[in-house]
């Protein structure tokens, strides 16, 4: 038999699918799936993952809420999502971009900025009473400082090396275990459909061989630096770039020291006092946030929601 109405959290990423169920009477429970397909239609997928629980937990959903990479305003159809979990009795649905539940993961109602990076990256910053997105345009026109940015420039630099353009780096012998002929590596790069979370794993290659690869550091500095320029911008945008504004910089790509140090310290070349704080991060928990944002948040208006008449 189904269990009492429940919250589901939805936060979903080109890596992965991060899911909480919060039911009454009990501790929450957590899920994980492989990330989103985005050469494939979205809404069906994150339906899938909300069937996926309900199968296995036989509950029923209250609210449902989903963070989600890369969402656009054409893709951004709650009721088409309602009217697929009716059968699991789901009232309420508030679908939103990734950006706004690591905000709040990280911010909670706090004014200030956070970048997001991981396989992408995404700087959302909020004032009084504005909210500025900088990035997250995808690997092809975007993404500064992301994991799939640092991946792309340690394979650059390896062929660089390859050729003689460039000096040489420990990139190179990672590269040589996985690729049999380095001259053909682009070909078996540009046929994988996997290429862009395939690319993006080289960021934790990079940061580790950062403490002794002169190229690898110079990778994550650049990174790092691309992430301090994004969330400055969107701090000058909101109206927050004076005083000790709240940045946090949160995914992955944070856990290198070169990168962590080169974001601090271009953050404080404009912003001396800022309170800065990498690493801090609850993207899963900012998801659950979404049904309690007031109606005096500027985050509201970006948070589309469907309701059961």
């Amino acid at each position: 038999m189904p269990t009492e109405s429940s919250a589901l959290a939805v936060d979903a990423g080109q890596t992965g699918i991060k899911v909480r169920l919060d039911s009454p009477g009990a501790d929450a429970r957590t899920f994980d799936f492989g990330g989103i397909r985005t050469d494939r239609p979205l809404l069906p997928q994150l339906a899938g993952v909300v069937v996926a629980v309900a199968e296995e937990t036989e509950a029923d959903f209250d609210v449902v809420s989903f963070g989600v990479s890369g969402l656009t305003p054409e893709q951004t159809k709650p009721q088409e999502l309602l009217s697929a979990l009716r059968p699991f009795r789901v009232r309420e649905v508030r679908l939103t971009h990734d950006s706004i539940g690591a905000y709040l993961g990280a911010l909670g109602d706090r004014r200030g900025v956070v970048v997001a990076s991981g396989t992408g990256v995404v700087t959302l910053a909020v004032g009084a009473s504005a909210v500025a997105r900088v990035d997250g345009w995808g690997y092809l026109i975007g993404d500064a400082g992301s994991g799939y940015w640092i991946g792309r420039a340690a394979l650059d630099a390896v062929m660089r090396a390859h050729d003689g353009r460039g000096p040489a780096t420990a990139l190179s012998g990672v590269a040589d275990e996985e690729f049999d002929d380095i001259e053909a590596a682009y070909i078996d790069l540009q046929s994988d459909d996997g290429r862009v979370r395939r690319i993006a794993r080289y960021a934790a290659v990079v940061g580790e061989l950062a403490a002794t690869d002169g190229v690898a550091a110079a990778i994550m500095v650049a990174a790092g630096r691309e992430l301090a320029h994004s969330a400055l911008t969107a701090l000058r945008r909101v109206g927050e770039d004076s005083g000790a504004a709240a940045v946090r910089g949160i995914g992955g790509v944070f856990s290198s020291p070169e990168l962590a140090q080169a974001f601090e310290a271009g953050v404080r070349e404009e912003l001396p006092e800022a309170d800065i704080r990498p690493g801090v991060a609850h993207p899963l928990d900012g998801v659950a946030l979404l049904p309690s944002i007031g109606e005096d948040n500027p985050l509201l208006e970006h948070i589309a929601v469907a309701a059961a008449g």
